[in-house]
């Protein structure tokens, strides 16, 4: 299942009937009036009795008393200011977010037993957003929206309706990135500022612009609703799937249309990508996700220069250790996160890290008993797996040394570990 909706670009037609009147469209709405005639009554020279007509009610005598319009609701300082602010920031920022609209291979993307599909040929197959990087023409947007694209099939859409063919760069799954070149860009497209997406805290003001459902450059505003959340990534070859980790919550309107676009905080920087929604029908419920900006800044300029990034990586599978689990597996302590797997040929595996013991059910699964539970990375605290993932996301690179600390047989040791680069996925 993919974490984010393509939107297929279905043509639809809207018939207009020409202007009219309210009175007309009423009209037209009613069926026409027809004349009736009336039999007489069998054995009569009278005709069936007609039914009543009510009377038509007269003309009223008296004129309707004068109104005034109803007084304006006066000037809030505050809502102006903002009113204000967010008028200028699309002014200024407008000009450098694109429509991206792509043609794929749809065999690639489809599942195997999916009916074939066959789209009209030069249609875009898939839309989405994306921002200018640079002023050399460099455009990000999101892995998923410009996966599967053949040849030439690429093209951005400007504010100001100019249509440019772009290139595929390079392009990340693990992070869900991806970058396009243009080669000529309109006279006001200026690169988005990249904001510090550590410093962002919740409930500061969220302003996302994008194309949901193909409506290009729209606006919409709300709040960081919460951070630290880690998205479902690309399959692991090992088994498993990979994470995104330290993305951005908001409740800043993102439907369809709208990945890849930017996430900006009021001063116009970049906090975030607009990535994903948790939604059952497919539009925005309240919950959207954005990779945040550290993330951009450090995948982006690897994707430009080499064409794809290269994550850190330890090799393990895991699972948060809570009370209950701890109690079921009789742990010393409650928190940490307990490793369930050591791939092959792994980092972990050539430290030492263990996950044996015997397999104790629990849920729908099973945990080792004697295994290790990493406590602590480089001295910081790991409580659960999101603190682990995010230290080797925002503060690692592959081949640097980090310190596990671990906890085995009721003991406390460190464990020096040689980060390798992730597996292909």
């Amino acid at each position: 299942m993919r974490r984010c909706l393509i939107l297929l670009l279905i043509p639809a037609v809207l018939l207009l009937a020409g202007c009219t009147t309210s009175d007309q469209i009423i009209a037209r709405l009613l069926p026409t009036p027809t004349a009736i005639t009336i039999p007489q009554v069998p054995g009569s020279d009278e005709p069936r009795p007609q039914p009543s007509v009510p009377p038509t009610p007269a003309a009223t005598s008296l004129p309707l008393p004068s109104q005034a319009p109803l007084p304006t609701v006066p000037a809030d300082p505050l809502t102006q200011s903002q009113e204000e602010l967010l008028v200028a920031l699309y002014r200024r920022v407008n000009p450098a977010v694109v429509s991206v609209q792509v043609r794929a291979n749809l065999d690639l993307l489809l599942p195997g037993d999916h009916p074939e599909l066959t789209p009209e040929p030069g249609a875009p197959t898939g839309q989405g957003s994306g921002w200018l990087f640079s002023d050399q023409g460099y455009i990000v947007t999101n892995n998923h929206v410009v996966e599967g694209a053949v040849e030439d099939g690429i093209s951005v859409v400007f504010y100001e309706g100019t249509i440019s063919r772009a290139r595929l760069i390079g392009a990340d799954p693990g992070s869900d990135l991806a970058v396009i070149k243009v080669d000529s860009l309109p006279p006001e497209a200026a690169p988005i500022p990249l904001g510090d997406s550590a410093q962002v805290a919740v409930g500061q003001t969220a302003i996302a612009i994008g194309n949901p459902f193909g409506l290009q450059n729209t606006l919409t505003v709300g709040v960081v609703s919460g951070l630290g959340r880690r998205l479902s990534g690309p399959q692991s070859t090992l088994g498993g799937a990979f994470s995104i980790p330290n993305v951005i919550q908001t409740d800043a309107a993102i439907n369809p249309g709208n990945s890849g676009g930017p996430l900006l905080n009021a001063r116009g920087e970049l906090i975030g990508v607009n990535t994903a929604i948790r939604s059952a029908g497919g539009t925005f419920e309240g919950v959207g996700y954005a990779v945040p900006s550290n993330t951009v800044a450090r995948v982006v300029p690897a994707l430009i220069d080499n064409g794809r990034y290269e994550h850190p990586w330890v090799g393990i599978s895991m699972f948060a250790l809570t009370p209950d689990v701890a109690d079921l597996l009789s742990f010393p302590i409650t928190q940490g996160v307990l490793v369930t797997d050591v791939a092959e040929n792994s980092p972990a595996e050539r430290a030492g890290i263990r996950a044996d013991g015997e397999q104790v059910p629990y849920g729908a699964s099973s945990l080792p008993r004697e295994a290790d539970i990493i406590v602590a990375i480089d001295g910081q605290p790991v409580k659960n797996g999101d603190d682990l993932i995010g230290y080797l996301a925002e503060r690692t690179v592959v081949g640097q040394q980090v310190t596990l600390t671990i906890m085995r047989d009721g003991q406390q040791q460190d464990v020096q570990v040689t980060l390798d680069k992730r597996p292909a996925s």
